[in-house]
């Protein structure tokens, strides 16, 4: 029991005074999920989102498995375990499995290397992917059936061309305008966007607000001006309910906030020394009304900061670089369930997702959908 108690205190968050407010804390569960049916393995875990009803989707890619974690669906098997499990997995708060789908199929181009997943309010299903030739985004219903294709696979273009995508990280929506914004990623340098409903380009920009382009940047100074140009990768894209549109400028350390239209408001500096491949993997908004907080993947450090939206403060923080529950190698996604939970996933090595309990005061009442 005392091993167990250590284990779990690992995910617990510090939380720096914030004036009168307070910040959440989290606690990790480390019996979620639930092992994986049909004796299937987890490969690198390369998006995660939470949908209406609060389930937990998980989109992995079974290609990055190597022979000793798929040895039973070898031929001839080389041990009893185990099998790439299918790329799209649904789980329930519990951890069971639900659903699971995905791959090459009639209609579309699975990408070549998964990334990014997301539900729109619809409860369709998108999913993204940064392989050598990935230029597309495919959306399904729920239980996998295909809808639509905005782009294609082929030889990459640049950040001008409008009828594909260049290695396109993730996606978030507006509702109420049917759009899909695209965060466009680790080719291209742009948000882009797109109607949800037919596929046709509406509009694109670059950092500040300005024209994308494809001018290759020194590496990244924390010392020099800020870039004027968005890094590769391209790697979030988070729209607010007042409007506002948070942006990963991952590898400059940076988010960057616009209005719908690509006018240019602020931009916040996260971990500004992080020289690796950057502090800002992904963002998640916190769901309570004014939502308070982002908070902030980051696979360099390892950890899950807590900012506050207002000014981009750091205020809390937890997770380090390790193998333990509660502990990241490479956190690469995040996701807030509507009662304040976090759900990340891990890629490289990491090959997980795991689930953090928000604490205390913080537990929000069930949003009905």
């Amino acid at each position: 029991m005392r091993m167990l108690a250590g284990a779990l205190a690992i995910g617990l968050a510090w939380a720096a005074p914030c004036g009168a407010a307070e910040v959440p804390t989290f606690q990790v569960d480390a019996t979620w999920p639930k092992a994986l049916p049909n004796d299937w393995i987890m490969g690198q875990a390369a998006g995660v989102a939470v949908d209406a009803q609060d389930h937990v989707w998980v989109i992995q890619r079974p290609r990055t498995l190597t022979d000793d974690e798929r040895a039973a669906s070898l031929d001839p098997p080389r041990s009893k375990c185990c099998k790439p499990a299918p790329p799209v997995l649904e789980f329930d708060q519990a951890g069971t499995l639900l659903r699971s789908w995905g791959g090459p199929g009639a209609g579309y181009d699975w990408p070549g290397n998964e990334h990014g997943i997301q539900i729109d309010p619809k409860g369709f299903v998108w999913i993204a992917g940064n392989g050598p030739e990935d230029g597309q985004l495919l959306k399904f219903t729920a239980d996998g059936r295909f809808v639509m294709q905005i782009g294609r696979s082929g030889p990459q273009t640049d950040s001008r061309d409008t009828a594909r995508l260049g290695k396109p990280a993730n996606v978030d929506f507006d509702g109420g305008a049917n759009e899909v914004y695209v965060a466009d990623g680790y080719y291209n340098h742009r948000i882009i966007v797109f109607d949800s409903e037919t596929g046709a380009f509406k509009r694109m920009w670059g950092a500040y607000g300005t024209p994308p382009t494809d001018g290759a940047l020194p590496p990244y100074d924390p010392s020099a001006a800020p870039a004027r140009q968005f890094a590769n990768p391209v790697h979030c894209v988070k729209i607010a309910r007042d409007g506002l549109v948070y942006v990963c400028d991952r590898t400059n350390d940076r988010i960057q906030v616009f209005a719908k239209d690509g006018t240019f408001v602020r931009e916040f500096f996260v971990a500004r020394n992080t020289r690796a491949n950057g502090s800002v993997w992904e963002l998640a908004l916190w769901p309570d009304a004014a939502e308070t907080f982002l908070l902030n993947a980051d696979g360099a450090n390892n950890e899950v900061r807590t900012l506050l939206r207002a000014t981009g403060e750091t205020v809390g923080a937890f997770g380090r670089n390790g193998r333990n529950a509660g502990q990241f190698h490479w956190v690469h996604n995040l996701a807030v369930d509507s009662r304040g939970n976090v759900f990340t996933t891990e890629v490289d090595t990491g090959k997980r997702a795991q689930k953090f309990l928000v604490q205390g005061s913080f537990v929000l009442r069930k949003r009905t959908p």
